[in-house]
């Protein structure tokens, strides 16, 4: 029983996308900061968006229109020069964790609830983590459970593995999306096998 799904759309910030400029730095108190910028086109013309602030806080965001879309991938080309020069740096893959939020499902046969439950955890959880900076929600999945039970597990790539453990729990509970029923875990984002669960309900263990 395993139903995944890879997000794919850049402009939320659900994937990886060349389109899009992210980067992070240490700050003189040594708290993680970024800064992260996209080009964002519509029917009613482009805009260039700025989005930046502390890895786990709410961010600041700015947006400007442009003429062409031209001209905001030329924003964005500079934008990227200019984190350069002030010390920001791609996080490569190997640098970040994976964070995994789980829910403890009924039975293994996947219902109508189970995949509305999927759908809004992973709009709550893209847009709660990206305004953030603390993760990047890339696929979900339907698991078999113990004794008939099911998992979903929703992936998430994460600079800072306790910040995003933090945005999770609060954004689930916030969203009354079966808190209850949630654990998380987290290892580095090249070793799954790694993984350590960092919330659950009382007594309960944490696997894939």
């Amino acid at each position: 029983m395993s139903d995944t799904e890879d997000s794919l759309d850049p402009a939320d910030g659900t994937a990886a996308d060349p389109n899009i400029v992210r980067m992070y730095r240490a700050d003189d108190a040594g708290a993680l900061v970024f800064r992260e910028a996209w080009v964002d086109e519509g029917e009613d013309g482009a805009w260039f968006v700025v989005n930046h602030g502390t890895v786990g806080r709410q961010s600041t965001s700015d947006e400007t229109a442009v003429d062409a879309v031209e001209e905001a991938f030329g924003m964005l080309a500079a934008f990227r020069e200019q984190c350069l020069a002030d010390g920001y740096a791609e996080l490569p893959r190997e640098d970040q964790f994976a964070v995994v939020a789980q829910f403890a499902l009924k039975n293994d046969r996947v219902t109508d609830r189970d995949r509305h439950l999927e759908a809004r955890a992973r709009e709550a959880l893209t847009a709660h983590l990206a305004w953030r900076g603390s993760g990047i929600v890339e696929k979900t999945e339907f698991k078999a459970g113990a004794h008939g039970t099911g998992k979903l597990n929703i992936y998430v790539l994460a600079p800072d593995a306790a910040r995003a453990v933090a945005n999770i729990k609060v954004c689930i509970r916030e969203e009354k999306l079966d808190f209850t029923k949630l654990s998380v875990a987290s290892a580095p984002a090249t070793d799954l096998g790694a993984l350590k669960a960092k919330h659950g309900p009382a007594g309960a263990t944490f696997s894939l």
